[in-house]
């Protein structure tokens, strides 16, 4: 069964990475994250984040799916801030050893 995951992740070389067989991810802008995730016409399993873009944090905070995050490791402050509004946050380098995992087939409920 496929997952279905929104990101907001600008970056094209991450955006690269988050390709995986049985998971389809569609990339929004950090504006139109609400809405994708409020379409009941295609039920997100999994958002995913930059945590690093501006705002993007204040968009997280009251969905109602998993959310997943990856920032810089040196910066705890923003990975703990992320945290604590119920992001699963991990530093950049963890996030994609673990996107196999978490995006495909994972579960992070």
């Amino acid at each position: 069964m496929s997952r279905r995951v929104v990101a907001v992740v600008p970056d094209l070389m991450d955006r690269s990475r988050l390709s995986a067989p049985g998971c389809k991810v569609t990339h929004v802008a950090p504006g139109a994250l609400a809405a994708a995730v409020a379409d009941p016409s295609a039920p997100v399993d999994l958002v995913v984040v930059d945590l690093s873009r501006p705002g993007v944090l204040d968009r997280v905070a009251d969905l109602d799916v998993p959310v997943v995050g990856f920032a810089p490791h040196v910066d705890d402050a923003l990975l703990d801030q992320a945290r604590a509004v119920g992001v699963e946050a991990l530093p950049r380098s963890a996030f994609f050893r673990r996107w196999p995992a978490l995006g495909p087939v994972g579960d992070t409920r």
